[in-house]
C-alpha cells in the first residue's frame, strides 16, 4: 500500500442512503497523488455519488480525506461535471462566462481586459481560444467540455475531477480530450480522479483504477485489476471485457497516432 504522503484523496468506509436506498455501501478506497484514477462501473453503481461525497454536496457516513502535501496550503480542487443545465437561447459568449466568476462589474459594462487575457490563457491550454466569442448555447458537446475544463483550471488545482468529460463527445473528439488532460496532468502535476465508462480510454489513459458497485469491488493498476474476472463482478456476465494484452505493462500508454509517432520519432 502506498504511503499516505503519496495519496491524494482517501474513502473510508464511506457509505450513503438516498431516500432509504443504499447507493454506496462502506466504500474504502485511495487515489495516489499526480496520476489519473479512473472510476468504473455500470450505470447506477455510486460513480457520481461518490465524487459528490468527496466535494461534499451529499451527506454520508464514513470518512473522506484529501491530503495535503507537508508545508502546502489546503489542496485546490478544480470540477469538471458531465453535464451543465443552462438556457441555450441565453445571450452570452463563452468570453463572458469565463469571465463572469470573477468580474463585480455586470458583463453589460463589458469584460475587463485582465480577466480576458486570462480566459483567453486558460482557453489556449485547452486548445479551444478559436471560440472566444462564440456564443455558449451554439458549442457542440465536446466544446462546452474544453471550456467548462478551461474553467477548472483557472482554480489552479491540486486536484481535477471530471464526471464522464467525453459524455456526448464522439470517438475522435473522446481521443483528443483524453490525450489533452494526459498533457495538462504533466505539465501542471495535479491529480486527476475520472468517472468514465469508457473502458478502451480508462485501459490507455488510467494509472490507477476503481471498480465500484455500490461497494469498491476492486483497485489497483489497470493492467492488476481490468481483469475479466473482476469486470464481470462489476458489470455482469459478458460484460466490459477488454483484452489484458492491449494493456501496457510498465503503465498507461496511448496508441494513438499522436503519441505512436512521438515514439518513433525519439527511436
Amino acid at each position: 500500500m502506498p504511503e499516505t504522503k503519496n495519496i491524494a484523496v482517501i474513502f473510508e468506509g464511506v457509505t450513503v442512503e438516498l431516500g432509504g436506498v443504499p447507493i454506496l455501501d462502506r466504500v474504502t478506497a485511495q487515489v495516489p497523488r499526480g496520476g489519473c484514477t479512473a472510476i468504473v462501473g455500470p450505470n447506477g453503481s455510486g460513480k457520481t455519488t461518490l465524487l459528490l461525497a468527496l466535494l461534499g454536496q451529499i451527506p454520508f457516513t464514513g470518512r473522506v480525506v484529501i491530503n495535503r502535501e507537508p508545508g502546502a496550503a489546503a489542496p485546490r480542487i478544480g470540477y469538471v461535471p458531465q453535464r451543465l443545465a443552462f438556457d441555450r437561447g441565453l445571450p452570452m459568449t463563452v468570453m463572458d462566462f469565463m469571465v463572469m466568476g470573477r468580474q463585480r462589474l455586470p458583463l453589460w459594462f463589458g469584460c475587463r481586459s485582465g480577466y480576458q487575457a486570462q480566459a483567453l490563457e486558460l482557453l489556449a491550454m485547452v486548445q479551444a481560444e478559436g471560440i472566444a466569442k462564440r456564443q455558449v448555447g451554439a458549442l457542440s458537446g465536446g466544446e462546452m467540455q474544453r471550456v467548462l475544463l478551461a474553467l477548472a483550471l483557472q482554480q489552479k488545482p491540486d486536484l481535477l475531477i471530471l464526471d464522464e468529460p467525453a459524455a456526448g463527445v464522439d470517438y475522435q473528439g473522446e481521443l483528443i480530450f483524453c490525450e489533452l488532460l494526459d498533457r495538462l496532468r504533466q505539465q501542471h502535476s495535479f491529480t486527476q480522479l475520472i468517472v468514465s465508462h469508457d473502458l478502451a480510454t480508462v485501459t490507455h489513459h488510467s494509472t490507477y483504477v476503481i471498480c465500484l458497485n455500490h461497494k469498491v469491488m476492486a483497485a489497483g493498476p489497470p493492467r492488476d485489476v481490468l481483469t475479466s474476472e473482476t469486470l464481470t463482478a462489476t458489470f455482469g456476465l459478458h460484460m466490459g471485457l477488454v483484452a489484458s494484452h492491449a494493456m501496457p505493462g510498465a503503465g498507461p500508454g496511448c496508441t494513438a497516432p499522436c503519441c505512436t509517432e512521438k515514439e518513433d520519432a525519439l527511436d
